[in-house]
């Protein structure tokens, strides 16, 4: 089981090994993962339930959890709602949820998902830096984009085609370029407003009545094909500085995010089919990331995997197909999908991080069974492959990750 001492390296892991984090959404990966007995399907839209996920992942020491979330009701299909009932539909808005349960931790980082597509960055800077007070530092923000036109419907400001039914995420290659180029100066104006209050800007002298140095806002001044944005920000500069910025890259190997990758995203989250693929795009990441002229230790991969874990591999794929059986078609998840023992899957974990992913976002088949068999079942079997950390270390997310707390761009000293 893990500990919550000990003395890790440089950004809370012993040299060697890897970060790991989990996907919270709904009931589990699986549409049919609500139907399991063990499967609380009445309180999927409490704040207990999402608190007690939180909870048990803080338990296994994990790095953060993100909260999915889209303007769409949990579609089976990229390409639209397909009419079915026998899914987990309603969903609650990632970034409030995640400022819900961020009281009632003290460690593990909190990443909700924000469509650039459809969400005003303005609005996204200040949820996500409200978050990283409210956490003490342990704030992070996933971007994604959204082509679909039934959800395009929702805002009434654009309209898109219909994608290929054949695409991994429903879009054309162009329309996916677009979307993604549109993402990258969303996170450009994020990432400005964060900065436009300088550190020491507040000044709280109650003697003198100033409460802020003017001099130290900043407008941010961003034109661009997508946005026009003055600035400053209406809340001051982050614990973080910056909280680390994911982006959901597509499922197959793409150049729509290059830029984003390249220099927007600290995270960026690949869903290789193999080790080889592993390799093979994180070197893209990271070949992108060099050419945009970021420095090596500036950017972190995570590998998506689908698991299911059980005391015996059998068992395991048994239990995904009477899922496949409930659900009446296979899971399609966009990701490679694992089901055996935590100790086969920590081997799997060690193969692939040798090939380059620097962590790995684990999404439980089923979240009341699957994300305990990962907390309790295999944390503690990487532990005892020195693969992992045995206490958490640093205050902030930043602090888990390595990664360094940046300079504000506009701070003249």
């Amino acid at each position: 089981m893990p500990t919550s001492s000990g003395a890790p390296a440089a950004g809370g892991l012993p040299a060697g090994a890897f970060h790991l984090a989990v996907a919270l959404e709904g009931a589990g990966a699986h549409p049919a993962a609500w139907r399991e007995p063990e499967a609380p399907a009445r309180e999927l839209l409490t704040a207990r339930y999402w608190a007690a996920l939180v909870a048990e992942a803080e338990r296994g020491l994990l790095d953060f959890v993100t909260f999915e979330d889209g303007p769409g009701p949990h579609p089976s299909s990229p390409t639209g709602p397909d009419g079915r009932t026998d899914r987990v539909r309603g969903r609650l808005d990632a970034v409030l949820t995640a400022a819900r349960v961020a009281p009632l931790s003290r460690h593990v980082g909190l990443l909700p998902t924000v469509v650039a597509t459809h969400t005003e960055p303005f609005h996204v800077s200040k949820a996500i830096a409200t978050l990283d007070y409210v956490s003490g530092g342990r704030a992070g923000l996933l971007v994604t984009v959204s082509g679909r036109p039934d959800e395009a419907r929702h805002f009434g400001r654009r309209t898109f085609p219909q994608g290929p039914v054949d695409s991994p995420d429903g879009l054309g290659s162009a329309l996916r370029a677009e979307l993604w180029e549109e993402a990258a100066d969303h996170v450009e104006v994020v990432r400005r407003l964060w900065d436009s209050w300088e550190d020491d800007a507040e000044i709280r002298d109650v003697a003198s009545g100033r409460f802020v140095d003017r001099d130290k806002l900043h407008y941010i001044g961003f034109e661009g094909r997508h946005f026009s944005v003055k600035g400053p920000s209406i809340t001051p500069r982050p614990p973080q500085g910056q909280p680390p910025v994911g982006a959901a890259l597509p499922v197959t190997a793409s150049d729509a995010p290059t830029r984003l990758a390249a220099g927007g995203a600290d995270l960026s989250f690949i869903a290789p089919r193999d080790a080889e693929e592993a390799g093979a795009l994180t070197d893209a990441v990271r070949a992108a990331r060099s050419a945009a002229g970021w420095a090596e230790d500036t950017g972190r991969v995570f590998a998506d995997l689908v698991v299911f874990l059980d005391e015996s591999a059998p068992a395991a794929a048994a239990r995904v197909r009477r899922l496949d059986a409930l659900a009446q078609q296979p899971q399609a998840p966009g990701a490679h999908v694992f089901a055996g023992t935590p100790a086969q899957l920590a081997a799997l974990l060690l193969q692939w991080h040798r090939e380059g992913p620097v962590g790995f976002r684990l999404r439980p088949g089923v979240l009341a069974h699957d994300l305990p068999a990962i907390t309790r079942g295999l944390v503690p079997e990487l532990q005892r492959r020195g693969a992992f950390r045995t206490g958490y270390a640093g205050a902030t997310l930043r602090d888990l990750l390595g990664l360094a707390r940046p300079a504000n761009r506009y701070a003249t000293t």
